[in-house]
């Protein structure tokens, strides 16, 4: 990708994080933003930058990059345009572990994340034994079916361990498996950020893997690489950038199919301009749909996760034709 297009990705990231910062139930004057951020201006406005606004677009751009990854991640692993956390279960399986985590008492920051990405690494094993027991092999279109099992099981195991919540735990979990982040704080964005980085790095360490598995598992293996052992260290890895952000922000969908498609048509081909590539457009995407859900029905405030679903259905639908 030229030097352009990645300033135009940079400088729409920038752009969604002055929206986001400036506009709400009150809106802000950038002039206002930068003295707030400086320390300076109105107590109630440093407030609202600073306590509310700020941690929202921070943990927004933390849930939209880790989406981003591990939709990029996926697709070229699997070699399929379709394949994202969401949909192929992983997102669902995340969503078990933290919500089981909850019901059993276990809220600390640190160990939430840790909760969600031992149920998602279950969910990418049972979506490879689904996979592997229908067709043989991990087939990419067996893999789809199979992760959309397993997020409607998912579900319905979530629905299980909410049954006999109190009234406001049903609600605030209900919310929460719609995706928002209105609840972000620094305590628990310190811990997401830490967990983040190091998967992203990790991530992009193993590109070359993906880059040779996308042409194909005989080819790749021909080059050198352990299809099976490559395969999976990719699909954890994606697992566990998929856990960080449904730990911080429940479930939103849709963000890992939309992002890789608009980096390559972008330009960007290898895969780790593309894994960089999404990591920006994901911040960018999710912390301008935060600013959707917030301001459309202000007051009131939309789920996140519809807001990306409104979106990513009908991408879903596009190339879903397009590979027929």
């Amino acid at each position: 990708m030229s030097g352009g297009r990645w300033t135009l990705v940079m400088g729409a990231l920038a752009l969604a994080v002055v929206l986001g910062l400036a506009l709400g139930p009150v809106p802000i004057t950038l002039g206002d933003v930068l003295r707030a951020l400086d320390g300076a201006g109105d107590a109630q406005v440093i407030a609202i930058v600073r306590d509310l606004r700020l941690s929202r677009v921070v943990l927004a751009m933390i849930t939209g990059a880790g989406l981003g990854m591990s939709g990029a991640a996926l697709q070229g692993t699997l070699r399929n345009a379709l394949a994202e956390p969401y949909l192929l279960g992983v997102s669902g399986g995340a969503a078990v572990g933290a919500v089981f985590a909850v019901v059993a008492g276990v809220t600390a920051a640190v160990a939430l994340p840790v909760a969600a990405f031992a149920g998602a690494a279950a969910a990418v094993a049972l979506v490879l034994l689904i996979a592997r027991a229908a067709s043989g092999r991990a087939d990419p279109r067996i893999l789809l079916m199979a992760g959309v099992v397993v997020g409607a099981f998912a579900n319905a195991i979530i629905m299980v361990l909410m049954a006999g919540a109190g009234e406001g735990t049903l609600r605030n979990a209900l919310w929460w498996m719609m995706g928002s982040v209105s609840g972000a704080d620094w305590p628990s964005i310190r811990w997401l950020s830490l967990y983040a980085l190091v998967a992203s790095v990790a991530l992009v360490a193993v590109a070359r893997d993906i880059d040779l598995l996308a042409l194909g598992e005989d080819a790749a293996a021909g080059l050198g690489v352990h299809v099976a052992a490559a395969t999976r260290r990719i699909f954890l890895l994606s697992a566990l950038l998929a856990a960080i952000t449904v730990a911080g922000a429940g479930l939103v969908g849709f963000v890992g199919l939309v992002v890789p498609a608009i980096a390559r048509a972008l330009g960007v081909r290898r895969a780790r301009e593309v894994l960089v590539a999404s990591a920006i457009i994901g911040a960018a995407l999710v912390v301008g749909a935060d600013v959707v859900a917030r301001t459309v029905r202000a007051p009131a405030e939309l789920p996140l996760g519809a807001v990306t679903a409104i979106i990513g259905v009908p991408f879903f639908l596009l190339r879903l034709r397009r590979a027929s």
